[in-house]
């Protein structure tokens, strides 16, 4: 099986319980403390691309820095991705990789799909 990481925030419950979850099936997936290494726009852009979304889609909107940043339903991709870069609690969480794709661990069953 090629390598699993999982960008997660050990302060999140959704996090926590992914991370549990990839153990309990085996995995021990490296883990990026996401607020602590935040991903740069390159990154963040390689992460949508694998997980088939939209920046729209990955960003949290009840974070004060969602309305800080200026952003609004009308935002486009690249301010979305900036403002995500400069805030990674903006970053939805936890996603988890392996090889060429990606899943939100909400709900945290999402990342058994990555396992198979």
């Amino acid at each position: 099986m090629s390598a699993v990481t999982i960008y997660h925030n050990p302060r999140c419950s959704k996090s926590r319980n992914t991370l549990a979850l990839l153990q309990e099936n085996g995995v021990e997936p490296e883990i990026v403390l996401y607020l602590e290494t935040p991903p740069d726009s390159t990154l963040i852009k390689a992460l949508l691309k694998k997980l088939g979304i939209s920046a729209a889609e990955l960003v949290r909107r009840g974070e004060a820095d969602y309305k800080a940043s200026g952003l609004d339903k009308d935002s486009s991709e690249a301010d979305i991705i900036a403002a995500m870069a400069r805030h990674p609690k903006l970053i939805e969480r936890p996603i988890v990789v392996r090889g060429g794709k990606a899943v939100l661990g909400r709900p945290p069953e999402n990342a058994l799909a990555l396992l198979d």
